[in-house]
């Protein structure tokens, strides 16, 4: 391989055309090299992004170029596990959209494969790789407000108008709890190191077949856990860490420069507020080079599958509950 990782995405999704396809292209120690599209006015966009991209016309097509050493995968949830599977055994590095399966079982044969053919297999859980995150989790850790009580989380937009959306449907795996749900469940896990003991109560409204809001409280090792994630609410998001010496929030946690500065305030006795700002970190970038240090070096990668797969076990211990 060459001192750098030549990518390829399955697919023109809009998602990779204004977000991934350029944290590939900014990210260093790689290129976009490929892409997989049928339709030459998707195309546009990336080539102009990516001068000398080669564009093939099928999935296949990029998956056999040997010019490509690593694929993102954007496609709708429920094709992540098989094109997953097919990069791996087309000897392509892989990093697939979350959810990249829609049941815990599901990242097994995936797992399996990484572990057989060597190669880097990861979900594109990006939050982790942002500074804000990183910092949280060590102050949680390391005492900063106390005993942990309490962890709340919200995430919420409104998509009811495009019906069409693959968030909408229920045969392209939809639902606001799969969607981002994953990140106020993936972002308690990853902070606190816990994982939930029970789910205690769900309160889910659905639409069409796919959950479109959905209150969930859950009891973990050391701490109570409210979470509220919505496809039919104005736009918000927002995670708390509530602890007997003190408080800590986000308050872009999710989409940080689109949605607001990413910050953390952490409330001290006393009515004292100390604010840590975090205006440049790109965190797209910052997974787009986690990973290709790991194809590169051998490094560990930040946020392995057995992570990733933790959270959609408990997204699948929510839909149990729900159903007792």
């Amino acid at each position: 391989m060459a001192d750098h990782v030549r990518w390829g995405i399955l697919g023109a999704a809009k998602f990779a055309q204004e977000h991934m396809g350029p944290a590939i292209h900014l990210a260093q120690r790689g290129r976009l090299a490929g892409l997989a599209t049928s339709r030459a006015e998707k195309a546009a966009p990336f080539a102009r992004m990516a001068p000398g991209l080669t564009v093939h016309d099928g999935y296949e097509a990029l998956l056999a170029d040997p010019e490509i050493d690593a694929v993102y995968v954007p496609l709708p949830n429920h094709l992540h596990v098989e094109w997953a599977l097919k990069a791996l055994d087309a000897g392509k590095h892989v990093l697939v959209e979350k959810p990249l399966a829609m049941e815990a079982g599901g990242f097994d044969p995936v797992i399996a494969a990484r572990d057989k053919t060597g190669l880097l297999a990861a979900e594109a859980y990006m939050i982790v790789h942002h500074p804000q995150w990183i910092k949280a989790r060590e102050m949680v850790q390391d005492g900063a407000i106390g005993k942990l009580v309490r962890v709340s989380g919200a995430f919420s937009y409104d998509n009811r108008s495009d019906t069409a959306n693959i968030r909408n449907r229920p045969d392209t795996g939809g639902g606001a709890i799969p969607d981002i749900g994953v990140y106020i469940y993936g972002a308690t896990r990853f902070v606190t190191g816990e994982e939930p003991s029970e789910i205690l109560s769900t309160e889910i409204t659905r639409e069409n077949g796919v959950d479109v809001w959905s209150h969930i409280t859950a009891r973990f090792p050391s701490f109570h856990y409210t979470g509220v994630v919505s496809m039919r609410m104005s736009p918000w998001q927002d995670m708390t860490f509530h602890g007997e010496g003190g408080l800590l929030r986000l308050t872009a946690p999710f989409n940080p420069q689109v949605y607001g500065e990413a910050r953390i305030e952490l409330h001290k006795p006393g009515q004292e507020v100390v604010e840590y700002r975090f205006p440049a970190a790109q965190h797209y970038v910052n997974q787009v080079e986690a990973f290709n240090a790991t194809v590169l070096d051998g490094a560990p990668y930040p946020c392995p599958l057995e992570f990733s797969r933790g959270t959609q076990a408990m997204i699948d211990m929510v839909w149990a509950k729900d159903k007792s």
